[in-house]
């Protein structure tokens, strides 16, 4: 059976690895590291590029 769907591009800046966690140098009072995430600036963590807005006809 075909697919009617196109796949999605991912990001060209994170390569679809849009979310890192990374570590602060710290630790918790039970002895775990903290860490901290940080989000693909380009696609906002999404992993894919942000679609082209439509633009949209308005009044008569």
């Amino acid at each position: 059976m075909p697919e009617n769907t196109l796949p999605r591009t991912i990001c060209g800046h994170c390569d679809g690895f849009p979310t890192a966690a990374i570590t602060t140098g710290q630790t918790t009072p039970t002895g775990e590291r903290h860490t901290i995430t940080a989000d693909c600036p380009a696609c906002h963590g999404t992993g894919h590029p942000t679609p082209a807005r439509a633009y949209t006809h308005v009044g008569a």
